[in-house]
């Protein structure tokens, strides 16, 4: 059973075809036990693969793979990357259904143009990060305001080569919403320093992230 309707597949089809110019590489990392959306995150990354020539999908196996895996900085599984012409930080752990289903559609957009719909100035001040910056953007599937934050980081890490930003499901992953103490979300940890609550103008995420580059 497909868990992408049919016109849903038309709509996706019909954008790629129109805005998607270079190759996109998406990467996935499964593994056949203890991974709870393993499964049904694999099957849309097939769908969508299959509506467009231009995408590449590749699957690894976590537990088999672990060279591989280290080389991606990847600890934690379902893990899909996203790549263009660069190995762009473009990074979901745990599954893009929900509101972040569409955050994927974008990015692989923004990954095969290079391009993205930040600000001149926002995009200016990026290219000035010259230090490795680790955005997490802890989010769940039925938060209406939690793929803004995600599509911004994203976007981020397509600007510079510097900045990872990880979209991390807080359901799938306990531990770490508890680390971070993720009482709502979306919430946003920058370089495990800087922390956002809620959803955010572009501006002032580039402050935050600027303090947290100090």
């Amino acid at each position: 059973m497909s868990l992408i309707s049919e016109e849903d597949k038309k709509y996706i089809k019909d954008r790629f075809e129109k805005e998607l110019e270079g190759s996109v590489r998406v990467i996935y990392f499964t593994q056949d036990f203890e991974c709870q959306f393993c499964k049904e995150t694999r099957q849309i990354l097939e769908e969508i693969a299959e509506l467009s020539d231009k995408i590449e999908l590749e699957i690894h196996e976590f537990d088999k793979e672990k060279e591989l895996a280290s080389k991606y900085d990847v600890d934690k599984i379902p893990a899909t990357l996203i790549f263009g012409e660069k190995e762009y930080g473009i990074r979901f752990f745990g599954i893009p259904s929900g509101y972040e289903f569409s955050t994927l559609i974008e990015d692989i957009i923004h990954a095969s143009t290079g391009k993205t719909s930040l600000k001149e100035e926002i995009k200016e001040e990026l290219k000035k990060i010259d230090k490795p910056l680790h955005i997490q953007v802890f989010v769940t599937p039925t938060c209406p305001y939690c793929p803004t934050m995600v599509h911004l980081a994203h976007q981020m890490a397509v600007e510079n080569e510097n900045i990872k930003a990880d979209m991390v499901e807080a359901i799938e992953f306990p531990h770490l919403a508890q680390k971070y103490e993720v009482m709502g979300v979306p919430k946003t940890v920058i370089n495990d320093k800087r922390e956002i609550v809620g959803a955010v103008p572009e501006e002032v995420f580039l402050q935050e992230i600027k303090e947290a580059v100090k």
